[in-house]
């Protein structure tokens, strides 16, 4: 089938990875917004942490369980009437950024939790002989000890999000994932197909390149 003009192409690439972009973003900060703080939950509630509460502990569990063993495209699909009551439409990325949120939190969670287990105890155990509080504990221990697992995660989670929103283009969410469903397969344009494989590999490299550096750099400055 003949492509799209020269300019036509450019214009919906554009357009696409600005979509992908705005996607990618909001939700990698509402990811981290809601994923550290029930990562730090899911540390501290546990058995043998510093809050113990095996109710809180339990319904984190399946929540964070819950919501890693979904297949995204499912959740995509179960999350269409919540999207709907909560920005009034579907379609589009600003509706795509729901179900991405709700599919990448967990999985931050369980890196968070992951990571403040890796603390050397003895800087928790000396936060408390200063009669240190647990949120003195969680700030001044936990948090900065943890920060280049936790922002190596970040990195991970991002580069997760850019697969999610491909995967939102399935049900209409805009972006690369949508141009190359809509143009590439739909119309058989394998210009098109081509350009966005090639973009969604590029931000993926940018990202974790850019991800190691920062993880890197803060490495070499403790």
């Amino acid at each position: 089938m003949r492509s799209v003009n020269w300019d036509r192409f450019q214009a919906l690439l554009l357009n696409a990875t600005g979509e992908t972009l705005y996607m990618v973003a909001i939700a990698a900060l509402l990811t981290v917004a809601l994923g550290l703080p029930v990562g730090i939950l899911l540390f501290l509630t546990r058995r043998n942490g510093l809050l113990p509460n095996r109710a809180v502990a339990l319904l984190l569990n399946a929540l964070v369980n819950t919501g890693r063993a979904l297949p995204f495209v499912v959740l995509l699909i179960a999350l269409i009437p919540f999207t709907r009551l909560l920005v009034g439409t579907t379609l589009g990325s600003t509706a795509a950024i729901v179900p991405i949120t709700i599919g990448a939190f967990p999985f931050f969670a369980r890196i968070v939790e992951n990571a403040l287990d890796e603390v050397d105890r003895g800087r928790i155990e000396a936060v408390e002989s200063m009669g240190g509080t647990l949120w003195h504990i969680v700030s001044r221990a936990l948090l900065p000890e943890a920060l280049p697992a936790i922002l190596a995660g970040v990195t991970l989670t991002i580069v997760m999000l850019i697969g999610f929103s491909a995967m939102a283009g399935v049900v209409g969410g805009g972006g690369l994932g949508d141009l190359a469903i809509r143009y590439g397969y739909q119309r058989f344009d394998n210009q098109i197909m081509a350009a966005t494989i090639a973009l969604l590999l590029l931000l993926v490299l940018l990202v974790q390149k850019a991800g190691d550096r920062v993880v890197s750099m803060l490495a070499r400055r403790r």
